[in-house]
């Protein structure tokens, strides 16, 4: 009896480092991954200034020098993998108008997106696009990249995922950076 209860201890240690050695394998050459996404809000912030009448300011939701949608925009969900080969993989589900007559559902003229990575904090941005042409869009606004970053990035110290119209390049949503995940 001890000598089956060794033999099965033993089995499961092997069988936990061998599962933590694929787990660390497949993580091994992760540059950055993204979990969650957050849908675009055309606006940045408004200024009131007193005076007669008062000046207001609006001020775009520029990221990184790329410009936002005109209308507001949801996504449900969003997962991305960067690699340091340059390849990645992005999935996102819902990525609807959150406005507008077209509520709940992409427009027509936004069919198709791609994806950008900036990883650098301050001016100049380098983008670090998969194909301009895009992925199509379904009716429910989910869709699927698999493509590899051009340029590829060399590092990523401030990464920022914006998911773009393959129709003028705006910013539909941004992924969550996920910490601690990338080696």
């Amino acid at each position: 009896m001890k000598r089956n209860l060794r033999v099965a201890g033993f089995a499961l240690v092997a069988f936990g480092i061998f599962a933590a050695s694929a787990i660390a394998d497949e993580e091994r050459g992760t540059l950055v991954r993204f979990e969650g996404g957050i849908g675009v809000h055309p606006v940045s912030n408004v200024t009131v200034a007193a005076g007669t009448p008062p000046v207001v300011t609006v001020n775009a939701n520029i990221v990184r020098g790329v410009n936002p949608a005109g209308q507001l925009w949801v996504i449900d969900n969003l997962d991305a993998k960067v690699k340091t080969n340059g390849d990645i993989k992005v999935e996102g589900k819902g990525l609807v108008l959150a406005g507008g007559s077209g509520i709940g559902s992409p427009p027509a003229n936004a069919t198709s997106v791609f994806a950008t990575l900036i990883c650098e904090a301050a001016a100049p941005f380098i983008a670090h696009n998969t194909t301009l042409s895009g992925v199509p869009l379904a009716p429910n606004g989910d869709f699927k990249i698999d493509d590899v970053l051009v340029p590829i990035p060399d590092g990523c110290a401030s990464p920022v995922l914006l998911i773009r119209s393959a129709n003028g390049g705006a910013w539909f949503a941004a992924g969550i950076p996920v910490s601690g995940k990338s080696d």
